[in-house]
């Protein structure tokens, strides 16, 4: 039994799907739906569902008992939370009593961190976990993933977990994300309706607008990377997911009105001023860790992550009416 949280999330369905092709299907999954997000569990294949309240109530007996290993994807994702005390129940203790009984009943911890942890990157991007005490989040997001990685490295739990810290990941499965979503999913649709794409000027001497840069990751190699850990059992400690190449939102952008076949045409609006103080203006995963690890696939390029994607969109005529803001988020 495989028990995935987050389980109708963006990288949690995604999951699940994968596995359903490796021919599992006995998974539990654990989220709390509503009227977008379930869509992402119609075609999937699974034992049970149970929502993520009543979750903690219900480990440790009867089916989860035959438990083989828990993927806590689950949490509040949204960068531009300011509700501290949500964010530190669902995204820190929540995930100290899943680690908790995982440990205790000798069940595959594996847990998303996030490149939110990495802060501006003054500190570097290495996953070297005797840096994490120099990391500093600029959001309270981050902030409540960073928490985790501090107590598990604390307690002296990392030689017998996984965290895996996803940088920019896009792809099928997150349009129920909202402001969350990832600007080529929010580009698509400004490009179909308007035939433009607008994104953040910059703020930072030395780069000019639509030259920020993000370390951007398909779905179904963040996927993959996952899986890697839960195939390789002497594997533990923390791992970056990225493509391990940073990347302009200019090219993300000129890459979607190539997929589209569309003229480029950028305009550059000011930023919220709210979104300034804890903007990233780098990314990019190091990605010798894993790659020493063992992990030798290659990782889709950009422009092709976005064909894909693009053509996914395109086939699904999926048209939204009110997705015309940009989110390069923060």
């Amino acid at each position: 039994m495989l028990i995935v949280t987050g389980g109708a999330g963006f990288i949690g369905s995604s999951l699940i799907w994968e596995l359903n092709q490796r021919e599992k299907d006995r998974i539990i999954v654990v989220d709390s739906l509503d009227n977008e997000n379930y869509k992402n569990l119609v075609g999937l294949t699974f034992y049970d569902y149970i929502d993520k309240d009543d979750f903690l109530q219900k480990i440790g007996v009867g089916d989860f008992k035959k438990v083989e290993a828990i993927f806590h994807l689950g949490a509040c994702s949204d960068t531009t939370s300011t509700e501290a005390k949500y964010l530190i129940k669902n995204n820190y203790e929540y995930s100290k009593t899943l680690a908790i009984h995982c440990l205790l009943h000798n069940i595959r911890f594996i847990y998303a961190s996030s490149a939110a942890t990495y802060g501006d990157g003054n500190q570097g991007f290495s996953d070297d976990e005797n840096r994490l005490p120099s990391l500093k989040p600029l959001n309270l997001y981050g902030y409540s993933k960073h928490l985790f990685d501090l107590w598990a490295k604390k307690e002296g739990l990392l030689d017998r977990i996984v965290g895996l810290k996803y940088f920019n990941v896009f792809g099928p499965n997150e349009y129920h994300k909202g402001n969350m979503q990832s600007m080529v999913l929010r580009g698509f649709h400004q490009i179909i309706q308007t035939g433009k794409i607008r994104l953040f000027k910059s703020y930072r001497e030395g780069i000019d607008d639509g030259e920020q840069k993000r370390d951007f990751l398909y779905v179904k190699d963040a996927v993959k990377m996952t899986l890697f850990f839960f195939e390789n059992l002497g594997l533990s400690g923390i791992f970056n997911l990225g493509s391990g190449c940073a990347e302009t939102w200019n090219a993300l952008a000129y890459s979607l009105f190539s997929a589209l076949k569309i003229e480029p045409n950028i305009e550059y609006i000011d930023m919220p001023k709210e979104m300034k103080d804890q903007y990233q203006y780098f990314t990019e995963a190091i990605l010798s860790k894993i790659r020493n690890a063992g992990y030798i696939e290659p990782i889709t390029s950009l422009s092709e992550a976005i064909f894909d994607y693009a053509g996914y969109l395109k086939d699904r005529r999926y048209i939204s009416e009110d997705l015309t803001e940009p989110r390069n988020s923060v």
